[in-house]
C-alpha cells in the first residue's frame, strides 16, 4: 500500500492508527469534512499468547481491509505512558534520554524522539515503538508519528482557553490513566498512572490534588477514556470529589455518528 501524494487521484481520506503491545484501534477520517467516518478496535488478547507482537498486527491487517486502502494521509499514535513533558526554555535535543529517567527506566538502546507542542512553549518526549514503526514501514510507504498524550494534552489546553480557575481531566485507558490539570491554556500538571483497582486510581487522584493544594470540595474533576457514568471507577471518584461529570464530547460529535461512550473512549484517535 502507499500513501497518496497526486492531488489529481487524492481520496480525502486519512487513517489514524493508535497502536500499543496488547492491541489497537484505527479509524479512517474525511479530510474534506473532518469527519470520522469508522473505527475498529482489535484485542490482541484474542490472539496466541506466544505470538510476536508484530505477528499480532501481520493477522490484523489481513483480517481487516480498510488497513490496506490508498488514503492521502496515515498517522501513528504511539500508546504508552513512556513520555514526558518539558518546556522549551529547558529543552535540548541532544539530551532526550536524561528527561525520562527520572519517571521511567530508559536503556542506552532505547530509541527516543518528541513532539512539539503547539502555540505552547513545551515538547512532549517520549519512547515510541520502534518495532512497530518497522513494521508499519513495511505496510505504508510513508506515515507521521507522534505520541498520544501529545493529541490529549493539546485538545484539553485548547478546552480551557478562557476558563482561569484549575480544571482537573482524568483519561483512563486500559490499566493506566492520566490526569492533567490546566489553566487557560496552561499545563499545570501530567502524569501517568498504573492501576489495578478503584482504590489505586483515587489514591493518586487525591495525591496529586494535595500536592497541588486543589480542594476535592471546589475543583471540577471531568473524566473521560474508557469511563461511563455506571463504572465503578466514577462511583469511587463521586464518593470523594464533589463536582465530577464525564467530559462533554458534543462538539466533537458533531464529527462523528458514534455514542457519547465511543467518542469519551476514543477521544484521541478521532481528534488526530
Amino acid at each position: 500500500m502507499t500513501v497518496n501524494t497526486n492531488i489529481t487521484e487524492k481520496k480525502y481520506k486519512k487513517l489514524v492508527l493508535q497502536v500499543s503491545l496488547n492491541g489497537f484501534c484505527f479509524a479512517v477520517v474525511d479530510t474534506l469534512y473532518h469527519s470520522v467516518l469508522l473505527f475498529k478496535e482489535v484485542d490482541f488478547k484474542v490472539f496466541p499468547a506466544s505470538a510476536k507482537v508484530e505477528d499480532h498486527y501481520w493477522k490484523a491487517f489481513l483480517d481487516h481491509q480498510e488497513l490496506t486502502k490508498m488514503y492521502d494521509e496515515v498517522v501513528v499514535l504511539h500508546d504508552n505512558n513512556l513520555n514526558t513533558f518539558v518546556p522549551t526554555a529547558l529543552f535540548d535535543e541532544q539530551f532526550l534520554g536524561s528527561y525520562l529517567q527520572y519517571n521511567t527506566k530508559v536503556f542506552e538502546t532505547d530509541f527516543f524522539t518528541f513532539d512539539a507542542i503547539a502555540n505552547q512553549e513545551m515538547n512532549n518526549v517520549y519512547v515510541p515503538y520502534v518495532n512497530l514503526n518497522n513494521y508499519l514501514l513495511d505496510q505504508f510507504e510513508s506515515f507521521d508519528y507522534k505520541h498520544v498524550n501529545s493529541v490529549l494534552v493539546s485538545k484539553l489546553l485548547e478546552k480551557s482557553k478562557n476558563v482561569e480557575e484549575k480544571q482537573v481531566f482524568v483519561h483512563f485507558g486500559t490499566e493506566k490513566f492520566e490526569i492533567v490539570v490546566v489553566q487557560n491554556q496552561k499545563l499545570i500538571l501530567f502524569n501517568s498512572f498504573e492501576y489495578l483497582t478503584e482504590a489505586d486510581f483515587i489514591y493518586y487522584l487525591l495525591f496529586t490534588a494535595e500536592q497541588l493544594n486543589l480542594n476535592p470540595e471546589h475543583f471540577k474533576l471531568h473524566l473521560l477514556g474508557a469511563i461511563a457514568e455506571e463504572s465503578s471507577l466514577f462511583k469511587m471518584a463521586y464518593k470523594y470529589v464533589r463536582h465530577v461529570e464525564l467530559l462533554d464530547v458534543s462538539d466533537l460529535q458533531k464529527n462523528n455518528s458514534f455514542s457519547t461512550a465511543d467518542n469519551l473512549k476514543h477521544f484521541i484517535l478521532f481528534q488526530s
